[in-house]
């Protein structure tokens, strides 16, 4: 029986940096985009907004309460981060990348408001799905500048079930990019490599006549 040990403060502000420096080395964050937070119990650190998440430096991350996440410098979209936070105890990390093939994808589908994945081995890289035979539901939300009502959507697509389908452990905004989470930072880091992966073979397949 494995046991996740709750990171410190410092291990957490460490994760984030670790998280910034992978993403920017795949490509998924140019500019300034993205941001990513990792939980230490009751206590987020997160990315400060405008900052280049390749060359994060302990003082680019700030310490925010989960129970009253107030900071002037943080990005809008922090809110989508606490958003996951509060509705499930058990996300420890939460990243988010402007990943080209999420936001292609995300457009491509946005109409649909989900995209099926199934048949693919690498499905089995999310936690809990077991089998490739198990369709895999990514939720797609249409862009929106109010991050409240942003956060409001995507935290009711998560709740909602569809094609009998697992919820993945991310969401796509068209023409935006993808969040990602997991119980850990190394969780999260994996379901984002697994995301860049299964998009690409679904886009790939979706290619081929039928």
């Amino acid at each position: 029986m494995s046991i996740t040990v709750e990171p410190t403060l410092d291990s957490a502000v460490e994760a984030v940096i670790a998280a910034g420096r992978l993403a920017a080395a795949r490509g998924w964050i140019p500019a300034t985009a993205g941001n990513f937070s990792v939980r230490a119990g009751k206590i987020i650190a997160i990315t400060r907004t405008g900052r280049d998440k390749g060359q994060l430096r302990p003082e680019d991350i700030a310490i925010v309460s989960l129970a009253a996440p107030c900071e002037n410098d943080l990005s809008a979209e922090a809110v989508l981060h606490f958003a996951r936070y509060t509705a499930d105890s058990q996300v420890g990390a939460v990243f988010h990348v402007h990943m080209p093939i999420a936001a292609v994808l995300g457009r491509r589908y946005a109409a649909n408001c989900q995209l099926i994945l199934d048949g693919w081995e690498l499905q089995k890289a999310f936690t809990g799905v077991k089998s490739h035979l198990t369709p895999v539901r990514v939720p797609i939300l249409h862009n929106d500048q109010d991050i409240q009502a942003l956060a409001a959507v995507a935290e009711r697509e998560l709740g909602s079930e569809r094609d009998g389908a697992i919820t993945a452990p991310g969401y796509l905004i068209a023409g935006h990019g993808l969040y990602a989470w997991g119980r850990t930072p190394g969780d999260a880091q994996r379901h984002l490599e697994a995301f860049e992966a299964l998009l690409t073979l679904h886009k790939h397949w979706s290619e081929f006549p039928s």
